[in-house]
């Protein structure tokens, strides 16, 4: 028997997709883990994955191997307050910034500090946006 999620911050299927061989269930994401889950993805994807979205996303990957210039972190928080304004409309974003006291290991952490509207509740979201040297390749 299937249950009926009742939320009205909203209800996904949870990524990557998980489905239960006993029950037939899909794993599913509601609330807030929705709404941190649907961070990642856009964070995670690239303009153009998408078929029938071809403009959703945020295109950080192809900024790793960019110079940790102010006018470059100016440019890595509005394009991640561009797409979260476009595509994440539960949530008002209060603040975007950058740890990079990781620097010198080639990692940087995005803190995105925001407000979930239907609610008036504070979260914030850490993604860790770092460079991995193929050395330990097998």
């Amino acid at each position: 028997m299937t249950k009926i999620i009742k939320s009205f911050l909203g209800t996904g299927w949870g990524f990557p997709p998980a489905f239960s061989n006993k029950t037939s269930d899909i794993g599913m994401l509601s609330d807030v883990d929705d709404i941190q889950s649907s961070l990642e993805i856009l964070l995670t994807t690239r303009p153009g994955e998408r078929v029938m979205r071809p403009d959703y996303g945020c295109n950080l990957d192809e900024l790793v191997f960019e110079p940790l210039t102010t006018t470059f972190k100016t440019y890595i928080k509005d394009l991640i307050s561009t797409a979260i304004l476009y595509y994440e409309p539960r949530i008002e974003v209060n603040s975007i910034d950058l740890d990079d006291t990781g620097e010198l290991e080639g990692r940087i952490l995005i803190v995105i500090d925001y407000t979930v509207s239907a609610t008036n509740t504070r979260f914030n979201f850490v993604y860790p946006f770092y460079k991995n040297e193929a050395t330990d390749l097998k």
